[in-house]
This record gives C-alpha cells, structure tokens and sequence, in this order.
C-alpha cells in the first residue's frame, strides 16, 4: 500500500499556481500598491489549517516562482501546525517551505500575516519573514501550553504565552498590530508602497508637497536643557520626514529603540532612533538585536538609513552581560559596517563610547554625520569622568572638574575638527540638511565583499 501511495506521488501532474489542491494553502498573483504579488495564504479547513503533506512543497513552489519574478511574497497563516495524519510527510513539507523563504530572504521582501494560530514548526516560518502583522486572536509559539505545563509548571492560557501582545512586546516576532484582515491589507499595501519588487530594484520615488528645505523651527526647543530630561524623538522624525508620516515598526518591543519607515525629498528611508524616554535611550541586548535586524533590512532592500543618535551607552549589569551584550552589541556594528545603502547619522545630544560606535559613527563607514551644537560626543559623560578620575578630590572639585569636563570635552566641535563629524547644524535646518546628503548619495555604489558570507554575530 505504501510503495502504491509513492507511486501516485510521483504520477502527479505539476499543478500550476493558483489552483486548488488538497490541504489548506492556496497561492495566487495578486496586485497591491502597484505591484505583482505573490500572495500565499492558509484556509481553516480542513483540520484547523494544518498542512499537509501537499501544503509544504505548494509554499515552496510558489515562492521559488516569486524569486524568479522578482514580487514581494506576502504569506498570511491559520495553521495547527504540521498535519498529524501525514505524518513525516508534513514535517518534510513545512522544512521545504522554510528552506525556499529562507533561500528569498534579501531578495524579494518577505510579509507575514497571522489571523490565528501558528503552532510548533510551522510558527518558525513567522521567524523568517521581513515583516510580520498579527491579529488580536492570533497567538505562535513553538511548545504550547500544555508542553510548557509539563515541563515547568507554569500554566498559561494560549494568548498569554504567545498572543499578538505577547508576539510584539515580549518576544519581538510581531512588527505591526491589525485588528482584523482588512486593516491587515491596509498595512501590507503601506509597507509595499515604499518598497522595491527586490533586491535589484529601488524604492519608488513618490513625490511630495513638503519643500525638502522647509525649516525646522520647532527642533530648536525639543531637547530639554536639563542633561537628563527626556523626549519623544518621534516628535523629530515627524519634523524631518515628508508631511510628518512614519511608518513604525516593532513599537512594543526594545521601545528604547525607535525604528521605520518614511520619505524624506520623496524619497523612502529608513529611520533608526535612541528613545530618550524609554531607558534614557541605553542600548542593550534586545536593542541591540531590533537595530540590527533592521540595518540588514534596509540593505538588502536599498532604503537610504538615516540615524538618530541620543545615547549614553550600553545598559549595564552583570545579568545583560551574562546574557552575550558583547555578542548582541557586535551584531549591531556587524550590520552598519557591512551596510552599502547611502547612511546619514545625525547626533542630537548624548553620544558616549561604544554606543557612540555603533550607531554608525563615522568610524563605522557613515557617508555623512551631521551634530546638533549642543551634542556631546565623548568616552563618557562629565559625572563618570569625574568619578573615575577623581575618585580622591573633594565634593568641591569634583564638581569644578565636571564642570570644565563638560566646556572643555563634551562638544561637537572637536569631532568635526577631527573630521568624525562632517558639519554641525542648527536644529531648524535637519531637513533641508538631511535631504541635500541623501540626494547626494543616492548614486552611492559598493563592492561586493569576495567572499561566500561573513560570519555574523548572530
């Protein structure tokens, strides 16, 4: 009976995209922000959505022929994961399925959707995918309630453990929240709009009202005196970019990390910003791992990034350290060093050591960094130098030392003598300062690297 089953396998004729086929998947060519897009998704029935042994290879297939067409893949998931009748089977399908979008990522863009469960292997695939939007009744998670029970003895409800808050504060998994399928398209058709087909093509030049030398006067008071006040660095993003839009993504997760999309001279960019409110904007490993993430992203699919930098370094404690902050921080430098799209760094205020780095400093290879006047650019700030080194004067003079410290060290001014930074701005001109670099660069060209891969801080 068996080999009779084999036999019949392999007597099936190639079904062509878009025709229906046992299991729960169906694929078609669809049009969407004026694009072709290969539009892969998941049926309830039969058995709850799960795949099938015929489901896999479907996904494959129709995913190899978007990398062949050069169109953005959006796949939106129900799945109970791995069909437990075929057994192997279905194992050896959804493994299919991952390796071709896996074989995609940086090539075409990759959109997921979840509109219900994802459970066990297949909820890798969400893993895998560029951008990924979930719906309040979704939840994904690779070893269910009852498994976490057993082991640990915690008990969960399916939504607490990997619901669609969950998936976006906790676990980072979701990037956008919809609350139901159609605003879900809404969003696909937002995000394409500003992407390219693929890796070989460039974003969409979309033309705008917003004079790309409008001033910026109300930059000039967004940043309080004070050296520890905080602010909403969405309130600058919203100044710079084209009619004040900005697509965030990843809102919930690492929030002292500000990342998205926007246009900037119609231009699309991509944006990455230090969140003073949230940890006064410190950088640590989940941080570190949503802006590395998103630098690869922005390369691969050539958006123009634009950094704003207000840090004052990496977050300290033993228990960050234990957990690979030195591995997690290098996956930051690791991104921008090897990022080849035009990079502008803009520092507003606090730019202190390694974190200084990392931020696509210009040691790291940024085409053009531009400071705000009232920057601090330094090792450290004025409190812990004084600390450390004189940590045996008195109250009296280590206030005089942090005094001077702070005139004489903390300033953009020496950094742009030394060349580290390319021209200090006045905040009310960003924009205009900003679009003239990027319309600048954007003939900018790189050579590929001679070498299969480099082997990522991962």
């Amino acid at each position: 009976m068996l080999l009779e089953r084999r036999a019949a396998n392999r007597s099936k004729p190639e079904l062509p995209i878009g025709s229906r086929i046992p299991g729960s998947i169906e694929t078609s060519i669809v049009s969407i922000a004026g694009k072709h897009v290969m539009w892969i998704t998941s049926t309830s029935a039969p058995n709850k959505g799960a795949l099938t042994e015929e489901d896999g290879p479907k996904i494959a297939e129709a995913v190899k022929k978007a990398v062949k067409m050069e169109v953005p893949i959006v796949l939106v998931l129900s799945t109970s994961g791995a069909s437990i009748h075929d057994g192997v089977a279905a194992l050896h399908g959804w493994g299919l399925a991952a390796s071709a979008i896996a074989g995609a990522s940086g090539i075409v863009p990759i959109i997921a959707g979840l509109f219900g469960p994802a459970v066990s292997g297949p909820a890798l695939l969400l893993g895998l995918a560029d951008i990924v939007i979930t719906t309040p009744d979704s939840f994904a998670f690779v070893s269910g309630p009852d498994m976490v029970l057993d082991y640990t003895g915690v008990a969960l409800s399916a939504s607490d453990l990997g619901g669609s808050y969950s998936l976006a504060a906790k676990a980072g998994v979701s990037y956008l929240e919809a609350e139901n399928l159609e605003e879900m398209r809404e969003q696909i058709e937002e995000i394409l709009e500003i992407l390219p087909r693929s890796t070989n093509d460039l974003p969409a030049f979309k033309p705008s009202s917003d004079p790309i030398t409008r001033p910026c006067p109300e930059l000039m008071s967004v940043i309080p005196d004070t050296a520890t006040g905080s602010y909403d660095v969405r309130e600058i993003i919203a100044e710079i970019v084209d009619d004040g839009y900005f697509l965030e993504l990843r809102a919930s997760w690492a929030p002292q990390l500000v990342i998205g999309m926007a246009r900037i001279g119609g231009n699309a960019v991509g944006i990455l910003a230090n969140q003073p409110r949230v940890l006064a904007g410190t950088l640590d490993i989940p941080a570190a791992q949503k802006g590395a993430r998103f630098v690869r992203f922005c390369d691969g699919f050539n958006l123009p990034l634009i950094t704003l930098e207000d840090t004052p370094g990496f977050l300290p404690g033993k228990d960050v350290e234990w957990r690979g902050m030195i591995r997690h921080g290098a996956e930051m430098a690791f991104a921008y060093a090897s990022c080849g799209v035009p990079r502008i760094c803009l520092i507003l205020r606090k730019a202190y050591g390694g974190a200084y780095i990392v931020m696509d400093s210009k040691g790291m290879g940024s085409d053009m960094v531009f400071a705000w006047p009232k920057a601090e650019i330094a090792v450290m700030g004025a409190q812990g130098a004084a600390q450390i080194l004189m940590r045996r004067a008195t109250d009296e003079e280590r206030r005089t030392y942090q005094d001077e410290y702070q005139g004489k060290y903390l300033t953009p001014y020496i950094a742009a003598a030394r060349g580290y930074v390319d021209e200090v701005i006045e905040p009310s001109e960003t924009r205009g300062a900003i679009a003239a670099a990027l319309n600048l660069l954007l003939s900018k060209k790189e050579r590929i690297r001679k070498a299969k891969h480099a082997n990522s801080p991962l």
